[in-house]
């Protein structure tokens, strides 16, 4: 078999998942039940964060907190002070994405 497969996992409770890492790419998937979210922390690589589901609120730098729904893909530079949360009854579902993997 030539070809790697990964599995993200299918849920509606609080996951916070590494599904796949290596020299190129960190790819991660978070899930997220209304008011839950990740801490607040600097990125540590250009991030790109697919909202697959839900709502995402994030706050990034100074900035005042913005909302992305369902299908929104954000580029988040490196270096940038971010925390995110669901504040919606619908869960929230992302895939991220650090390229080139941290570290590089």
């Amino acid at each position: 078999m030539t070809e790697q497969v990964f599995n993200l996992a299918e849920t509606g409770e609080k996951t916070m998942e590494r599904v796949l890492q290596d020299g190129n790419i960190h790819l991660n998937h978070m899930v997220l039940p209304q008011g839950e979210g990740f801490p607040g922390h600097a990125a540590n690589a250009t991030v790109y964060m697919t909202v697959m589901r839900g709502r995402l609120s994030i706050t990034l730098n100074d900035q005042p907190p913005h909302a992305y729904p369902k299908g929104t893909v954000l580029k988040i530079p490196l270096g940038t002070q971010m925390r995110g949360t669901n504040e919606d009854p619908e869960v929230l579902e992302l895939l991220i994405v650090k390229a080139p993997a941290p570290g590089k």
